[in-house]
């Protein structure tokens, strides 16, 4: 039985990794920041279907929020396999309308969150040598997006980082990957205009938008033995677009 951790889990592309690694037979600790009731529709719905985890409730950008996630999660099931960094948020500004405030808010959880939690999971992992971490990146990490410099940004890190990591961390059995989603369709794609959706659409070569569950499926085959000779990749999933 492994044991994963995942941020970010209330909606979207979390909420369907928890459910596909609950589906796949792990525990799932469920993280989220300010959705508990989302995240209790989660938990609930992964119990109906024969899984068991449990809630914590944590803003990733404080160290001592996530020391006491993995802390808990430790308690309560004395291992730690797998962590999905997932949790994120853009802030969308061109350049010159760039509020510092905003800019320190997305480092803080897009890049210093992901450190905090794969550090700490890190420690927990030493002790089976063996574990596997998924960094959530974007396609907007290799793309020039206007208005998304802050964002790019960002993931551009979650990307380096996950290459750095996977060297550190190799001696210890601990694989660490990165997945870089296009355009899924999440709460902030329902929230586009159908004018906006429309135009995306054109730049997509597969004419569709992406599914959290076949971002969920990729997650559960890069934390299976089928992929124990990966790491240090972050893999594009975006029906083309970045072509």
């Amino acid at each position: 039985m492994r044991v994963a951790v995942v941020t970010g889990a209330s909606r979207g592309i979390g909420k369907a990794c928890a459910k596909r690694l609950a589906a796949d037979g792990d525990i799932v600790v469920i993280n989220y920041s300010h959705s508990e009731e989302q995240a209790q529709a989660v938990l609930d719905d992964i119990r109906e279907n024969g899984g068991d985890g449990m809630l914590f409730r944590a803003d990733v950008s404080k160290l001592d929020e996530v020391k006491a996630m993995m802390r808990a999660t430790i308690q309560a099931y004395s291992q730690i396999d797998i962590l999905v960094n997932n949790a994120g948020i853009v802030k969308d500004a061109y350049l010159l309308m760039l509020d510092p405030k905003n800019l320190d808010y997305c480092m803080d959880v897009n890049v210093k969150g992901y450190f905090y939690c794969a550090q700490q999971a890190t420690l927990k992992m030493f002790r089976k040598k063996k574990g596997v971490i998924i960094n959530m990146s974007s396609v907007s990490a290799q793309m020039a997006l206007a208005g998304q410099s802050v964002y790019s940004a960002t993931k551009g890190a979650v990307n380096a980082m996950t290459k750095t990591m996977a060297k550190e961390l190799a001696p210890y059995g601990i694989r660490v990957n990165a997945i870089a989603p296009g355009f899924i369709e999440t709460e902030m794609i329902d929230a586009l205009s159908d004018e906006m959706r429309a135009e995306y659409l054109k730049s997509i070569p597969l004419g569709r938008f992406g599914k959290a569950e076949e971002v969920a499926s990729l997650v559960s085959l890069l934390c299976s033995d089928r992929m124990a000779y990966m790491t240090g990749q972050t893999l594009v999933l975006d029906g083309g677009l970045s072509l």
